[in-house]
């Protein structure tokens, strides 16, 4: 996807070689070919048992307890974690590489994606169609200061705690133990952004903006792939300008075996990726969402420690109430996010990954708790996450996804420059890989 062509002609003015130009279908150049991916490794039994396990008590218990549409969101979540995992879906990376060395392979796969969940959600929130007697409704959001200050602020914690929320779910299931405290501190930072509600509700904004209300849902679908296909050209050009190294690879099988064991293309992730999420729609009503549940985590832990969140303002808006009243395992953020982390844990079992790791530099761990604290308050405030707000925003054609991941790329240029603060790498023109 990312390999240089074979024959590069010489700058007769520098003496630098430079990449041909390339079309529309052509991969993008690389300033080196991509190298191959190692073999997979064997198969980690115990951590495969034991997830498989755990993913089908719970799976029997929510249906039973709950019944079946929680159930099925669960099973969603699942398979989520498990796409995650293996096509090594990264959101903070993707915009890392571009904003760094100028590498749009990772974005170009966000086009992809969010093209293919924006087709989709066209024709389930289009002609209303549901599961379990849920009515799909678009995602949208207002905006505002709250939009402007949250994701600029998550993408910043984005790059200092090493991944987003759907890429810190699946590295914890994979067993990154660094990625364990980003999780913590999202928790506490969601919570935080719970309690002080009233310190944020009010900041100046306007309705949401949302393009079917205006040119219909066919109208939205074609402008929203029509600003994809603008975005996947600049990137074209950005790399083609750059020549920046290839992404890393992952280990992988070979044939058959790929789909369940190995690495997948960035494509393939998009497509599985766009076409689980609009499962969710159509089982919940609502699109996939993840931080959330992550308030909702955190400020449960404080009443079981003798806190009084249930009088907290957040958590007496209405849908927000209802929401805290409720059971975790009936919420449906609570459901796919658990999902995706035993996903993720039996993707990298079976891929033959999953290890704990141990040793985390000081610095890196103080970074993965101070990121994770900025994302979760920046998604309180923005109204969302990389999932909850950029994805699902854009997928619905509503404007603030839009405005959402254009300030995030602005956070993220922030972010990697307070990343060696904390011992934290950056790629580089030179590299070998970004």
């Amino acid at each position: 996807m990312t390999t240089a062509p074979a024959e590069a002609a010489p700058d007769t003015a520098s003496g630098a070689r430079t990449s041909p130009a390339t079309g529309w279908l052509t991969p993008a150049p690389t300033s080196l070919p991509r190298p191959p991916a190692p073999p997979a490794p064997a198969v980690r039994r115990g951590p495969l048992a034991a997830f498989g396990v755990a993913g089908a008590a719970l799976t029997g218990y929510v249906w039973s307890e709950h019944g079946a549409k929680p159930g099925v969101l669960l099973l969603l979540g699942l398979g989520l974690g498990f796409a995650l995992f293996h096509s090594r879906f990264g959101f903070t990376s993707a915009w890392r590489q571009l904003v760094a060395v100028g590498n749009g392979a990772g974005l170009r796969a966000h086009a992809l994606l969010l093209g293919t969940t924006a087709t989709l959600f066209a024709v389930i929130i289009g002609t209303g169609t549901g599961l379990f007697g849920s009515e799909p409704a678009p995602s949208a959001g207002r905006i505002g200061l709250g939009l402007l200050i949250g994701s600029f602020v998550f993408a910043i914690g984005m790059q200092l705690g090493g991944a987003c929320a759907s890429g810190t779910l699946f590295a914890v299931g994979s067993g990154q133990s660094s990625i364990v405290l980003t999780l913590g501190g999202f928790i506490a930072g969601s919570t935080l952004a719970a309690w002080q509600f009233d310190l944020w509700r009010d900041l100046p904004a306007y309705d949401a903006v949302v393009l079917s209300d205006h040119v219909g849902w066919l109208g939205s679908w074609a402008l929203t792939l029509a600003a994809l296909a603008g975005i996947v050209a600049l990137t074209r050009y950005v790399q083609a300008r750059r020549n920046p190294p290839p992404a890393g690879v992952v280990p992988t099988a070979r044939g058959a075996a790929r789909a369940l064991r190995g690495s997948w293309p960035l494509a393939a992730g998009a497509v599985v990726l766009a076409l689980l999420g609009a499962g969710v729609l159509l089982v919940s009503g609502g699109a996939w969402g993840i931080t959330s549940a992550f308030a909702l985590w955190g400020s449960k832990i404080v009443g079981a420690l003798g806190g009084s969140p249930e009088s907290w303002s957040f958590w007496q808006q209405p849908n927000n109430q209802a929401m805290f009243d409720g059971a975790v395992l009936a919420d449906k953020n609570s459901l796919t996010d658990i999902g995706i982390m035993l996903g993720a844990g039996l993707a990298a079992a079976l891929g033959g990954t999953w290890a704990l790791h141990r040793g985390i530099p000081a610095r890196t761990a103080v970074a993965a708790v101070v990121g994770g604290i900025l994302m979760g308050i920046g998604a309180r405030l923005a109204g969302g996450c990389n999932i909850g707000a950029y994805l699902a925003g854009i997928a619905s054609g509503s404007l603030h996804g839009w405005i959402w991941g254009a300030v995030a790329l602005a956070g993220t240029w922030a972010g990697l420059r307070l990343r060696p603060l904390f011992g934290l790498a950056n790629p580089r023109p030179k590299d070998s890989v970004c």
